[in-house]
């Protein structure tokens, strides 16, 4: 017996101690989690327990330059759904999306979620969301937020931009300018139990969000209208392919307006095809400058002394650089000319050889210090920076052609600015689109200067080259800039659109003026172009320059300009003039003809036209030949780059001015056969123009060497 008590005893001592062993080693573990692991288990069950609710900064307010509201932020309320509070989602689904007009699979989808929070639908309507509160559905909540307002439509737009449905810049000043716009976010904090209700009197707090700050742009409401008006009436006559305006202060770079079309309404800007709203072609968009480009090339020829303005300069329509004839606009040449005659006529000959004269490292350092061939530094997104060959590969006909605006691309802002630095009277100025920056509280953060980038000429070339642009309005091809009761200055326009692959598009052009007023104290510099007219008038003279008197003549106004009844008046009369009442004309046949040959049939008898389709043979017209018309009617040709159909007779065209290859490949174009003799230009040929012949029909054609000279170009 003594020693199963024994036995017993040590096992019930050997319990005891491992009893007590297991109790230390728990009271061990569980001082382990009270001091050392308390704080972070504590921190995760908060976490569990606590859900937050993001809410969004109210973004600033974009105003114009004068205070007022251009774009604003309105309250606007979301809806989102907690999945762990909503008892029947098959139910509950039906009735959200016959409310949120959604489909209900998708609603049910997002509400069976194993998440804790979901959106349904962001900013909706106030009525459409007092509905959907008055079902009173479980686990459906609603949120608060800002939407953004564009106050005046689509004024702008391109400056302006939009943002994105969480508020966020997707383009224009909403972009370049989201770290000022958008504010801090704040957040809502609530306590929730295990099963995702909300506990009553439980944890809930609020972290108010920060205002972002506003802007003040340096945009004028009034002058933009004056130029969205014009934009409108552009695209109403003409239906360009895109259409520019842009207003600047040249003393300090600011942009008084700025315009495009085709355009958007930044309210509903999901409704336009990105190809409207994603590019700004008032800084994207390059083109050969054409004729406004000779301002350069007269002002890099004034400030280096390389021309003398006592010399007469001939133009026989066309000037020989290595083994080009460049030809001047005017057919057969303007003749004998003084320097001013040169500017005034738009002379391409007379500024070819004032080109030559800079050298080709002068120009360069010119072009550089205007700054082409680099982005103006404009804050908006999607800048081009212009296009310059290389200044070593440069031959001397390349500066030739870049003097007359040609091998040379720019975009509109880099000519605003350069054309603003001769208005100035030399500095070249950064374009400034936002004046100052101030917080919620009407504070000012920070107010932006007017910055100077570089003096490009001096005081004395710019006011010289000033008269002398002066007097393209006055004597010029500028005459339809013509305000009246202001000094204005400025230079026409028009330029062959260059095709993707190189070369240049028959019968598109960009049409263009820039110009500045009043001379003596000038207060506005205002750039319009127009890409593609359509109707068959395309010279900028015609399509420009009357746009640039319109807005001119309303900001000079507007700004307290005061108009002079002491000034000169053009001396010619407006190179187009509409005729108050058209005459009948017969549509000439132009079928089967080089849409050139056509066009210039066209504008002989006073008719408009526009091209459907590609190439360069006209295959229908509309209306046909022979018919009576209105002068001024528009005639619908049809393009097409192969041959017609077989079996059909062809109009025979004019083969006059072409060479062998030029001729030859229009009449194999036609299924005609060419049988030349002697060699040169075509000047006879044994059949008719506008006679129709059989397929498979031999034309016999004269040629002979040219005449000096050369065909007629582009008219600036």
């Amino acid at each position: 017996m003594q020693p199963t008590r024994i036995i017993m005893r040590k096992r019930i001592i050997a319990l005891l101690l491992l009893g007590a062993l297991t109790l230390f080693l728990l009271l061990l573990r569980l001082a382990y989690i009270q001091f050392f692991l308390g704080e972070h288990l504590r921190k995760e069950a908060m976490e569990n327990r606590m859900r937050d609710f993001p809410v969004e900064a109210k973004r600033g307010t974009i105003y114009d330059r004068n205070g007022n509201e251009l774009v604003t932020s309105i309250s606007a309320d979301s809806v989102f759904a907690i999945p762990s509070q909503i008892k029947n989602p098959s139910e509950t689904a039906q009735k959200v999306a016959i409310v949120l007009d959604m489909d209900p699979d998708r609603i049910y989808e997002l509400i069976t979620r194993r998440e804790s929070f979901v959106w349904l639908k962001r900013k909706e309507d106030f009525q459409v969301v007092q509905e959907l509160r008055s079902l009173k559905l479980p686990g459906i909540e609603f949120v608060e937020e800002s939407k953004r307002y564009y106050l005046k439509d689509g004024l702008a737009a391109h400056v302006v931009g939009f943002v994105g449905i969480d508020n966020q810049g997707l383009t224009g000043i909403e972009n370049t300018y989201e770290s000022d716009l958008c504010g801090i976010p704040g957040q809502i904090v609530m306590e929730y139990d295990a099963v995702g209700r909300q506990i009553p009197s439980a944890v809930h707090k609020r972290y108010p969000p920060v205002p972002g700050h506003s802007l003040f742009l340096t945009l004028d409401e009034t002058i933009q209208y004056f130029v969205e008006r014009e934009l409108d009436r552009l695209v109403d006559a003409y239906q360009p392919k895109y259409a520019v305006i842009i207003v600047m202060d040249p003393q300090t770079g600011e942009i008084l307006a700025m315009g495009n079309r085709p355009t958007f309404d930044p309210n509903r800007w999901m409704d336009y095809p990105p190809s409207t709203w994603d590019r700004n072609p008032a800084i994207w968009y390059n083109y050969e400058p054409g004729s406004t480009f000779k301002i350069i090339t007269l002002c890099a020829a004034i400030e280096e002394n390389t021309v003398d303005r006592n010399r007469r300069f001939y133009d026989p329509g066309y000037i020989k650089v290595a083994d080009r004839n460049i030809r001047c606009w005017k057919a057969g040449g303007h003749g004998s000319q003084t320097f001013e005659e040169v500017i005034q006529h738009s002379c391409n000959s007379g500024f070819v050889e004032i080109g030559l004269g800079v050298g080709i490292d002068n120009f360069f350092k010119h072009l550089r210090g205007f700054g082409f061939g680099m982005p103006t530094g404009i804050k908006l997104p999607g800048e081009a920076h212009g296009i310059l060959i290389p200044q070593k590969q440069a031959t001397n006909l390349n500066l030739a052609t870049m003097s007359i605006g040609q091998s040379v691309a720019v975009t509109p802002i880099q000519l605003t600015a350069a054309v603003a630095a001769v208005a100035n009277g030399g500095v070249l100025m950064q374009p400034q689109l936002v004046k100052k920056v101030v917080d919620h509280n009407g504070k000012v953060v920070r107010e932006l200067q007017p910055r100077e980038v570089r003096r490009v000429i001096s005081e004395e070339t710019a006011r010289e080259v000033q008269e002398l642009l002066e007097t393209v309005v006055l004597k010029g091809t500028g005459v339809n800039a013509y305000v009246d009761g202001y000094r204005v200055a400025g230079k026409t326009g028009t330029a062959q659109v260059v095709g993707p692959g190189g070369g240049y598009m028959t019968g598109r052009y960009v049409s263009s003026f820039v110009g500045f007023g009043p001379v003596e104290n000038p207060r506005a510099v205002t750039l319009i172009m127009v890409v593609e007219p359509q109707g068959g008038i395309y010279y900028g003279s015609q399509v420009a320059a009357p746009a640039f008197r319109n807005v001119m003549q309303d900001v000079l106004r507007y700004l307290g300009v005061p108009a002079r009844d002491d000034l000169p008046k053009p001396e010619k009369q407006w190179i187009w003039v509409e005729p108050e009442e058209p005459e009948n004309v017969k549509v000439p046949q132009v079928s089967n003809l080089p849409l050139d040959e056509a066009v210039r049939e066209l504008r002989g008898n006073n008719l408009n036209f526009i091209t459907r389709g590609e190439g360069n043979v006209v295959h229908e017209q509309v209306p046909e030949a022979g018919a009576t018309v209105k002068e001024g009617t528009t005639v619908i040709l049809d393009l097409r780059a192969g041959k017609v159909d077989k079996g059909r007779q062809v109009t025979v065209p004019d083969l006059t001015g072409l060479t062998i290859k030029q001729a030859g490949t229009l009449l194999e174009s036609l299924d005609l056969w060419l049988d030349p003799s002697g060699s040169g230009v075509a000047v006879e040929q044994s059949v008719q123009p506008g006679k129709k012949v059989d397929r498979g029909t031999t034309i016999r054609v004269k040629f002979e060497p040219p005449a000096a000279g050369s065909p007629p170009g582009r008219e600036e």
